[in-house]
């Protein structure tokens, strides 16, 4: 039997936004309580596109900083930035060994990406997902929070950890990895466009809700969020086809730690003004308090590498360990 452990990365964008809370960090604070907990800020992941080194280094800075002041606990969970634990790299180019090129031609967040110009995108980009398993693997996570959009990637992970225990007739050695999908909300949408995912990259601030905004500007965000004509619905099925209300009442909902349903119970048959304040005054509520500790946390960059220091130290000893033995499995030898 495999230890439990949860293991989740996120990318050094900088600016994180509602969605990225949403989405992700608030279900890392719950779990710390439940697991054993890895959180990793995956660097070389961000550079399969291209980055300039000063705006890397200083989005790094920042996600540690959301993390904290969201309430991630640095004691309690490992947490540190992917390229300082080189045991990633060392799985990764493994992975790259056992995995088949049929299987990367599949994942569809590589053609997304890549678009029509796929020949002149990075193998880096193409070979993403077997750093990610990789990333998952090297600490034998059990468990990986996931949002619907990478549940095909956590799913290429389980067909890995299968093909190298069964290659090498390994048993179990690497666990087999659930997903944990949050029940309420996975995906929030952009504030202008309800088909569209929350983005930093989207052109319009308006679009978003970032973390360190502040009240008037929270306010003036939601309060020009698009939606329709029509009043909030009393049932769920009355959400059918208003991708813009269904996005701000799930919004609603996972602010305030509701379902959704009980959201249309209290507003339904409400006009959207009356509850964008009710929406406003929920986001302020919880991500003001966040975004003035960011600021704070940035104005402290050695406390913020000493986390990162730190949480690399624990990582590489798990890492470490479990890469030793991947290598005696296969045949390699490692005297370092």
């Amino acid at each position: 039997m495999h230890k439990k452990r949860v293991f989740s990365g996120v990318q050094p964008t900088g600016n994180l936004h509602l969605g990225n809370y949403l989405g992700a960090i608030k279900n890392f604070v719950e779990l710390q309580n439940k697991f054993e907990c890895v959180y990793c800020i995956v660097d070389l992941h961000a550079i399969t596109n291209h980055q300039d080194p000063k705006d890397l280094k200083s989005n790094i800075l920042e996600t540690i900083a959301t993390f904290i002041a969201s309430g991630l606990d640095p004691e309690k969970n490992i947490i540190f930035n992917q390229a300082s634990v080189s045991a990633h790299s060392e799985l990764a180019w493994i992975f790259n060994c056992v995995a088949r090129i049929g299987w990367m031609n599949r994942m569809t967040q590589f053609k997304e990406k890549a678009g029509v110009n796929k020949e002149n995108a990075s193998v880096g980009l193409l070979v993403y997902p077997n750093l990610m398993a990789a990333d998952i693997l090297i600490y034998k996570a059990t468990h990986v929070p996931v949002g619907e959009d990478q549940k095909q990637h956590l799913e290429l992970t389980r067909d890995i950890a299968k093909k190298f225990n069964n290659d090498f007739k390994c048993g179990n050695y690497f666990p087999i990895v659930e997903p944990l999908i949050p029940k309420e909300i996975s995906r929030v949408m952009s504030l202008r466009d309800g088909k569209k995912k929350m983005s930093k990259s989207e052109d319009s601030d308006q679009s978003r809700i970032n973390l360190k905004d502040d009240k008037d500007i929270i306010d003036k965000k939601i309060k020009r969020a698009k939606t329709d004509n029509n009043p909030i619905p009393s049932e769920i099925n009355g959400l059918e086809n208003r991708d813009e209300a269904k996005n701000l009442i799930s919004i609603f909902a996972s602010l305030n730690g509701i379902k959704v349903s009980e959201v249309l119970k209290e507003f339904g048959g409400k006009n959207f003004s009356t509850f964008k304040n009710k929406l406003s005054e929920s986001a302020v509520e919880k991500i003001c308090p966040i975004g003035n500790e960011i600021k704070k946390l940035l104005k402290d960059k050695s406390y913020l590498d000493q986390i990162l220091e730190t949480g690399a130290k624990r990582a590489d000893l798990i890492a470490k360990n479990n890469l030793k033995e991947i290598y005696e499995i296969i045949g390699l030898t490692k005297f370092t």
